[in-house]
């Protein structure tokens, strides 16, 4: 099992790096377009729809991430106060309510994918106006990328209300006994 995890925290570490380097392409855009529309009074017909489409892979691709290093906001007003155990159970609970979501997610998702290919769905949104199945096929792997993190953590928390030291990459939070 922990080969498992393991092979799925490193899949959306993956994914989370990828969604950083996005971050890179999309600096030297927004710059560029700052440049051509001011100093050279010629914006870009792409620049815009190019910029909206790597931000949203960007943090599609890191909401995984995030959430392997328990980078999510948490509202936690007894959570601090229980055992490690306990802990376990809260998020046990959230997690298979989010497993539930997230796959509901995934079939909307993918029914958006189907039409924008089938239609030939553009973006509307400039005149470059280009198709939108590839940022829409992002998301998918995205929240599927999101899925595997919240099957590791769920697999986690099992081990943590059984008494044992989960595999994969334990979060300090999580230890038990230690």
């Amino acid at each position: 099992m922990t080969k498992f995890v393991n092979m799925l925290e490193q899949i959306v570490r993956g994914a989370g790096v990828l969604g950083a380097i996005i971050v890179l392409p999309l600096v030297v855009i927004m710059v560029w377009e700052v440049f051509v529309r001011y100093a050279l009074n010629s914006p870009t017909l792409w620049a815009f729809e190019v910029s909206y489409m790597l931000m949203g892979t960007s943090f599609v691709l890191g909401i995984g991430y995030t959430f392997q290093l328990h980078g999510h906001v948490r509202v936690d007003f007894f959570y601090g106060y229980v055992s490690n155990r306990g802990r376990a159970i809260i998020d046990l609970i959230a997690y298979v309510v989010m497993l539930v979501f997230t796959i509901w997610l995934l079939f909307g998702l993918w029914d958006h994918l189907i039409y924008a290919i089938k239609h030939g769905e553009t973006s509307g949104e400039s005149a470059w106006n280009p198709v939108v199945w590839p940022f829409r096929t992002i998301f998918i792997l995205g929240f599927a990328v999101f899925l595997l993190q919240l099957i590791a953590e769920t697999i986690k928390c099992i081990y943590v209300i059984s008494g044992r030291h989960p595999p994969g990459c334990i979060p300090e939070n999580m230890k038990v006994g230690i």
